[in-house]
């Protein structure tokens, strides 16, 4: 009985941590949760955020910041392109205040700084994890 206790526990706990989606899985954010940063500029660079799919805030949506903006609320197995000036970019995930639920009354406040060119696209990945909660990272596909 030990031994199957000791070895569901581990089971269970990784579960909660979130895995990339298969790119067939992945879905578009709907325009009405893109906030800002979709008007083509010119001499723009490209921010892609996608977000894993996992158990962890699962039924959530996050808010993706950018340069501390709410610029889309990003659901599961979701993915949101910006289109940013280059140079360097703020950009963090935070809990949806937009939304009535506990969702939005989480302590999330995650970020970093991306440096962007022109004509450049960089990708983002916001993961969740059993021990560490959410994050945002630059991916490396």
């Amino acid at each position: 009985m030990r031994a199957i206790f000791a070895l569901l526990v581990p089971a269970m706990l990784a579960g909660c941590s979130s895995y990339r989606a298969d790119p067939d899985q992945v879905r578009a954010v709907p325009v009405e949760r893109l906030l800002a940063y979709q008007e083509p500029l010119a001499e723009a660079g490209q921010l892609v955020v996608n977000r894993d799919f996992g158990f962890l805030g699962g039924g959530c949506y996050v808010a993706v910041l950018l340069d501390r903006q709410v610029a889309a609320r990003i659901g599961v197995g979701e993915v949101a392109t910006f289109q940013v000036p280059p140079g360097e970019r703020v950009i963090g995930i935070a809990a949806d205040r937009d939304d009535p639920t506990l969702c939005g009354k989480g302590l999330l406040w995650r970020e970093l700084v991306v440096p962007v060119a022109a004509g450049e696209s960089r990708q983002l990945r916001i993961v969740s994890e059993n021990r560490g909660g959410f994050a945002i990272r630059v991916d490396q596909p």
